[in-house]
């Protein structure tokens, strides 16, 4: 078989599958999109609910490493993966004990991440406007968009932290529960 049989093989798999449990994308879409609107509406609970997950994240996967890291400890780099794992639990009791200043911190580091995305992207049309023609314009919009974001969370810091982590999951939050709408209901018309 060639790798395009495999393709088109895994492509078609791919549609009975999704064809056949088009309800359960249907469902998951609608639960998405209410749980967007819904952070959307009180970015503040949304935000220190994600600060709060975060939190139990880095400290579930931090005490998963160190069992691993002591149980595995003639294994080269031990101490390395002693060291991130403890930062991990370190990093999860911060942010569940004192979840608003993470909320804080995570905004900052969103911030960032929204203005180095930005200039990545805004290089990154440049880079490329002889190659891709009338299409670099959209990649130089985007990332302007996101310099504007970023302007928006950071002037706005410390207040900009109610709002910002929970404006933006709140907004992924909707729009993958769209895209999975329109997937289930283009699924369910074939």
């Amino acid at each position: 078989m060639t790798l395009s049989n495999d393709l088109d093989k895994l492509r078609s798999e791919m549609q009975a599958a999704v064809k056949a449990h088009w309800k359960a994308f249907l469902f998951e879409g609608i639960l998405l999109v209410i749980l967007g609107i819904a952070a959307m509406i009180v970015p503040t609970f949304a935000s220190l609910a994600v600060t709060i997950f975060l939190g139990w994240m880095f400290l579930i996967s931090g005490i998963g490493g160190l069992i691993v890291t002591f149980w595995a400890r003639n294994m080269p780099g031990f101490w390395w993966s002693l060291i991130s794992a403890a930062l991990a639990v370190l990093a999860g009791m911060v942010l569940l004990a004192r979840p608003m200043q993470g909320v804080l911190t995570l905004t900052i580091v969103v911030g960032a991440y929204f203005v180095a995305e930005g200039v990545a992207t805004i290089m990154y049309a440049l880079e490329h406007r002889r190659e891709l023609s009338g299409r670099w314009s959209w990649l130089l919009i985007a990332g302007l968009m996101d310099i504007v974001i970023a302007f928006f969370i950071i002037a706005g810091l410390p207040e900009s932290a109610g709002w910002a982590i929970g404006l933006l999951v709140g907004l992924n939050l909707m729009f993958g529960g769209a895209t999975l709408i329109g997937m289930a209901l283009a699924a369910r018309n074939t």
